[in-house]
């Protein structure tokens, strides 16, 4: 009986030092998941030069004082904003950025990485534009407020943001370390109060991947008259870009 039940502990520990062990080997792949560039021709591609990578910008280059600097969500080609965001944002300069390992770019994906890529993509645009916004979606909310804490934005929308990828993934896998174990956090409740630019956060009512609360607390970490915070009602987290009021929101937000 003791040898039946030391035997049942030792599997059940072999079992959850193995998932953990998958867990912290493959927690990228469960993060990142690049998709080919689906539109645009050379004319539309910028290619940045980052240390010893090539970084892809999806563009759509106008001799304006206006720039928009997009980031996209985890699993997106963001090159298929392209169309509508060039309709909706006719005095704006587009650049859309491809992480790493997405469309064009090379290289694997990280937290760090991509936050160095933004900043230098935004070294660059403002170098040519003297207004720049940013609007970071899902995944790309917590590349975009981490660059507006750390550069002069003009302004900046938040499209489905979470105040913290460490904290979902607590809440995913209660029984792990996530803590000493996640190496990409995406705390964006760090960087919320250093943001004094107007700010919109982007709301979907039915957000099934960033629940609403995560939504909540990132808002209200910005300072008082900082943020506001818009709701689509009867929206999930991947058609909210489908809804009228989506691209609408976002021009209020520039």
């Amino acid at each position: 009986m003791a040898r039946s039940l030391i035997g049942v502990i030792l599997l059940a520990l072999a079992l959850y030092l193995g998932v953990g062990g998958l867990l912290f080997v493959f927690q990228r792949s469960l993060i990142y998941f690049p998709q080919p560039r689906a539109i645009g021709g050379p004319d539309r591609l910028l290619m940045l030069p980052v240390t010893d990578q090539q970084i892809a910008v999806t563009v759509r280059p106008l001799a304006s004082p206006k720039a928009l600097i997009y980031f996209g969500g985890n699993a997106e080609d963001v090159s298929r904003s392209l169309p509508d965001f060039g309709e909706a944002f006719p005095d704006h300069a587009l650049y859309l950025l491809h992480y790493r390992g997405f469309g064009d770019s090379t290289g694997k994906p990280s937290e760090a990485a991509i936050q160095n890529d933004a900043l230098e993509l935004f070294d660059k645009v403002s170098a040519l534009h003297g207004e720049v916004a940013v609007v970071g979606r899902s995944l790309g909310s917590g590349v975009a407020i981490r660059l507006a804490s750390q550069r002069p934005v003009a302004r900046l929308v938040l499209v489905t943001p979470y105040n913290s990828i460490l904290e979902l993934a607590q809440r995913q896998f209660p029984i792990y370390p996530v803590r000493w174990m996640l190496q990409d956090t995406y705390e964006s409740w760090r960087y919320a109060p250093a943001i004094s630019i107007p700010t919109l956060l982007i709301v979907a009512e039915r957000d099934e991947v960033i629940p609403r609360w995560s939504s909540e607390k990132l808002f209200a970490q910005f300072r008082s008259g900082v943020a506001r915070r818009e709701v689509i009602p009867g929206v999930g987290h991947n058609d909210i870009g489908g809804r009228p009021e989506y691209l609408e929101l976002i021009r209020s937000g520039l």
